[in-house]
């Protein structure tokens, strides 16, 4: 934070006429964080949050906020940050704007159910506004060609800070190169629908399932391009359980039917999202982030390596055929100076024509001929010879 929680309480009073600060709490945020926030309370028990711009491009876009809450408030179910006063900064001017009930969610422990469902459905209702309203605010928009190629772009301007394995770069090109991946609706899209920007409501504190999303916060990033990049967070972070139940949630919501690459672009996004910290932070001056975005895209290369690799194994190991080489049968030990018994053992055999003597009615064989020629044996099978003499023909 740049600014105390003192100075921003005192801009807070200059912004909203009326506003006389009783208390203020500063709100911890990340290095090279764009924003400095404070909650401050009035004498009327009101709370309130004022947001501060730190650099120029972070002033910038609180002023599309403010021109677009006013349009979107209109259509949108949730409730979100609408502006009751501003200040001129250096940076441009802060914001004011009352505290909106609920607290903020976190993915890595959402339950699958209830409350991912309600998930789900806030988010299909966001995907459903018409993009016209967000094009009427000002609002960046891309169709699904344009998000590709802005894509590239930013991966040749993270390969070229040296920071990116290069195993990484190439996995994330072919994707971007895939163009059968990016065929979507441009819809509306929050752009940084992360859990410390969802808050929601519990009947019971003690069960997750009862959770009811209340509001969305930091439009910042919102724009016209791909719903899949507001799903990122969610796969990252959530249990493949609670991102089914979003998923079908968020399909039934949905005006038009999601695309069916809309997961594999989720993932994608996820992982290039230390990609896309590392060069804000290099705009910013933010050392301490750079460098931490570079750890995590260095683990990040590594877990990749390992996952293919096994993948690679556990098919190569489906698919080869199974052969005795593979799997050999160990022979039994033979003593050469013991004795051994014959094979067949004669006594443990018997005359075949005995057999289907016996046999012969119940397993429908044949039974021997009763008039065997004369010099055959009886139970023997006849002989090609015997069949050509014809009871009419004489002897010779």
């Amino acid at each position: 934070m740049t600014r105390s929680p003192l100075v921003l309480a005192a801009l807070a009073s200059a912004a909203v006429p009326g506003l006389d600060p009783v208390s203020v709490e500063g709100v911890p945020t990340s290095a090279g964080g764009s924003f400095d926030i404070a909650f401050v309370t009035d004498q009327q028990e009101r709370r309130w949050v004022i947001k501060a711009p730190v650099t120029h491009g972070a002033g910038a876009e609180l002023e599309a906020v403010a021109t677009l809450g006013p349009l979107l408030a209109r259509r949108l179910e949730l409730a979100m940050p609408l502006v009751r006063g501003s200040v001129t900064v250096p940076e441009g001017r802060a914001i004011v704007y009352l505290r909106l009930p609920g607290r903020p969610l976190d993915f890595r422990v959402l339950p699958p159910g209830g409350l991912a469902s309600a998930l789900g459905r806030a988010l299909g209702h966001l995907h459903n506004i018409e993009t016209a309203v967000f094009d009427e605010a000002g609002r960046p928009s891309y169709d699904a060609e344009a998000h590709r190629r802005r894509q590239l772009s930013e991966l040749d301007r993270a390969a070229a800070t040296g920071h990116v394995p290069t195993n990484l770069l190439t996995r994330w090109e072919q994707r971007l190169e895939d163009i059968s991946l990016w065929r979507f609706a441009p819809t509306a899209v929050h752009g940084s629908f992360v859990g410390d920007n969802v808050l929601a409501s519990f009947e019971d504190e003690d069960d997750g399932e009862s959770g009811e999303v209340r509001g969305v916060l930091g439009w910042e990033e919102s724009r016209v391009g791909d719903p899949a990049d507001d799903f990122a967070d969610l796969v990252r972070l959530a249990s493949a359980a609670a991102v089914d139940d979003v998923l079908r949630a968020y399909a039934q919501s949905r005006v038009e039917r999601p695309d069916g690459n809309l997961l594999a672009r989720a993932h994608l996004a996820a992982e290039m999202t230390p990609m896309r910290t590392l060069l804000r932070a290099l705009v910013g001056g933010a050392r301490e982030v750079v460098d931490q975005a570079a750890a995590s895209l260095r683990e990040l290369d590594e877990q990749i390596t390992v996952a293919d690799e096994q993948r690679v194994l556990e098919a190569e190991m489906t698919s080869q055929p199974w052969s005795p080489a593979a799997s050999p049968v160990p022979e039994r030990d033979w003593d050469a100076t013991q004795p051994h018994r014959m094979f067949p053992d004669q006594s443990a055999t018997q005359a075949i024509g005995e057999t289907l003597d016996r046999h012969g009615d119940e397993a429908g064989r044949l039974r021997p001929q009763e008039d065997a020629p004369a010099g055959r044996d009886e139970g023997l099978p006849r002989r090609p010879e015997d069949d050509q003499r014809s009871p009419t023909r004489p002897s010779d």
